[in-house]
């Protein structure tokens, strides 16, 4: 066999998301796109705020000699700069421009981070619910999934994860606001789970990485707070991207901050510099990086998510799902009526509904909903929604 048993056996266990997302171009040409309520994939349906407009066609249109030259593997040093002010300020520690890397969008940070940490047969902890390309982002670098189970209503148990803890771990990922639950994880949460590493490194005596996954963290609600990861552990890196507050997923923009205190710094940020280039991105987007500089601290107008889930709260509450109200993101996690989520996810698909079932996030009896959708999508589905309910409850 001429491909790889590990691709073999990734495209057998292929991200659910991508699955019904393709179910969903199957259905549209069956029954017309206003007749399919695709909620599958978390693509950002409002346009980039007209900021973003106004300075891609500046730089677009700028005659520079370079403009279109590599760049320093780490990125452009005056945008490194700019990120690294931005940092600064809002996150309660002192970054430095050399902390700062510009990457191909978060998957691409969590990819060069991984490469940089992980030796053959390391694992690093995730918590379920989790996003499911992290398994195949560990995967990629020899890595193993060391999964655990979150705590109540969706949060962190640094309980589990310390339970999990062993001599080939080498970090954990954390996502909050988190994809798919929407939850936000609490400050206090925050600075135990940084207790407890600080102290699990100390016995082990060499550190234990914080990779903290960020490109929701402006899409909260209801004057909630994030609190910050990297001021609260010492061998922290924070990964983003522009993907989701500025609607640009497509653009593969982003960027990582490495904590000044971590361990092994100078051979940590060099790795991630170097790998940075050698699998194959060798630089961020030269555009794109001088764009998003002088946009710090934009984003869209995060209004229009929280009335997109309010409504589709109600759809759903009056239909008589179950679910945790979202605190972050444009990501609905409901029980799955009956408790079997393929079932449910087959029922709404009768409906020409496309979801997710919770076990491509690890988290099995639920269901994922992305509105990022239009709100005529959303009207739309209410009809689906209850009539896919009663047949879960009838059946």
């Amino acid at each position: 066999m001429a491909v790889s048993q590990r691709v073999i056996k990734s495209m057998e266990n292929s991200s659910w998301i991508r699955k019904m997302f393709e179910t969903g171009g199957i259905l549209k040409a069956k029954y017309g796109d206003d007749n399919v309520f695709d909620f599958s994939i978390g693509n950002p349906n409002v346009e980039p705020p007209e900021d973003f407009i106004i300075k891609l066609s500046e730089y677009a249109s700028l005659k520079k000699t370079g403009m279109h030259a590599y760049m320093p593997n780490a990125g452009y040093l005056d945008v490194r700069e700019k990120i690294a002010s931005w940092v600064t300020s809002t996150e309660g520690i002192e970054i430095h421009s050399d902390n700062i890397v510009m990457t191909c969008g978060a998957a691409g940070a969590m990819n060069v981070v991984l490469k940089t940490i992980l030796n053959p047969g390391d694992n690093i902890i995730v918590s379920a619910p989790y996003f499911a390309e992290y398994e195949a982002y560990i995967g990629n670098h020899g890595g193993e999934v060391n999964r655990v189970q979150g705590g109540e209503k969706f949060n962190l148990s640094v309980e589990n994860i310390e339970k999990a803890i062993n001599e080939k771990t080498q970090g954990v990922i954390i996502n909050s606001p988190n994809n798919p639950s929407g939850r936000v994880y609490s400050e206090d949460t925050i600075k135990n789970l940084a207790s407890m590493l600080e102290r699990k490194s100390r016995e082990r005596g060499r550190a234990i990485y914080l990779l903290s996954d960020e490109p929701y963290k402006k899409i909260v609600y209801d004057g909630i707070k994030v609190p910050s990861v990297i001021k609260n552990y010492s061998h922290s890196i924070i990964m983003t991207s522009y993907s989701k507050d500025l609607s640009i997923p497509g653009e593969r923009i982003g960027w990582l901050a490495v904590n000044p205190a971590a361990e092994d710094l100078h051979n940590l940020l060099g790795g991630i510099i170097m790998c940075n280039r050698i699998l194959g991105y060798v630089n961020a987007p030269a555009i794109m990086q001088k764009v998003v500089a002088d946009l710090q601290g934009r984003s869209v107008d995060m209004g229009f998510y929280k009335t997109k889930r309010d409504r589709l709260c109600e759809i759903l509450g009056n239909a008589g799902y179950e679910f945790i109200k979202p605190e972050g993101t444009f990501y609905l996690f409901p029980k799955a009526p009956g408790g079997d989520d393929l079932k449910a996810v087959n029922a709404l698909q009768e409906e020409r509904i496309l979801t997710v079932p919770g076990r491509g996030f690890g988290t099995p009896g639920y269901f994922r909903i992305a509105y990022c959708v239009s709100d005529r999508v959303i009207e739309r589905s209410a009809e689906g929604f209850e009539k896919a309910f009663r047949a879960l409850k009838n059946s």
